[in-house]
């Protein structure tokens, strides 16, 4: 584990309100980053949309407006 994820884990925790926020803001960065990766990998594979929905359990409209735009910048 690296000193930042240490400093996360360690906020999640914390009875501070802003250390605990800024953890939940730094969960949420990666979250979103991790998302990214993997639906940039599912349709790399030849995933449709509604299969990467499914998996995420959100709709089909929702995964490509948030993602669609990177999609098409990669093709």
């Amino acid at each position: 584990m690296t000193e930042n994820e240490n400093t996360t884990a360690d906020a999640v925790a914390d009875k501070d309100p802003a250390r605990g926020l800024a953890a939940v803001r730094a969960l949420r960065t990666l979250a979103d980053r991790l998302e990214d990766i993997h639906v940039d990998n599912a349709r790399r594979a030849g995933w449709s949309w509604q299969q990467i929905a499914d998996v995420l359990e959100i709709s089909r409209q929702a995964v490509h407006q948030k993602h669609s735009r990177r999609d098409s910048a990669t093709d």
